[in-house]
């Protein structure tokens, strides 16, 4: 992308810091953070050691607003959107947000309605209700099944 194209989310056009940018969803980085919590603590020699203040209210926020509770449920949830060959930057944004309806999705991330996408609004409301159904179901093991995952993909 040329420094005098105009940078457009609508357009996946996100600059060149994006370009091979990994993107992750809230329960990710929750996942993550509280991994090197558990790191943390257990190379502290000191039990009362507090971590910063930036880290402890980074993952507070990641917590707060993630909307898959558990780590088999983040991993469904990135694995259905990547069937459908989103950018990352489209997956991010569908797996924190949750629209309800194709025209939630539409508004958050129109370039789900770009020409050559094989996305038409069915497929965009089959992958809403399979989020709908690992948010709503994210403890529940028959829900692994029912959208075509085995106990070898965890």
């Amino acid at each position: 992308m040329s420094g005098e194209e105009e940078e457009n989310a609508a357009e996946l056009k996100l600059g060149e810091d994006f370009v091979k940018a990994k993107c992750l969803m809230n329960g990710e980085v929750s996942l993550i953070l509280d991994r090197r919590l558990e790191q943390l603590q257990q190379l502290s020699e000191d039990p009362l050691n507090q971590m910063p203040q930036v880290f402890e209210k980074s993952l507070q926020y990641v917590k707060r607003f993630s909307r898959y509770n558990n780590p088999d449920a983040v991993r469904q949830v990135r694995e259905i959107l990547s069937r459908h060959q989103l950018a990352e930057f489209e997956l991010v944004v569908l797996g924190n947000l949750c629209p309800e309806t194709v025209e939630e999705a539409i508004a958050m991330v129109p370039s789900l309605k770009d020409k050559g996408r094989g996305l038409d609004d069915e497929a965009i409301e089959k992958m809403l209700t399979d989020l709908a159904l690992i948010k709503s179901s994210s403890s529940s093991g028959h829900l692994l099944k029912k959208l075509g995952f085995g106990l070898a993909s965890l």
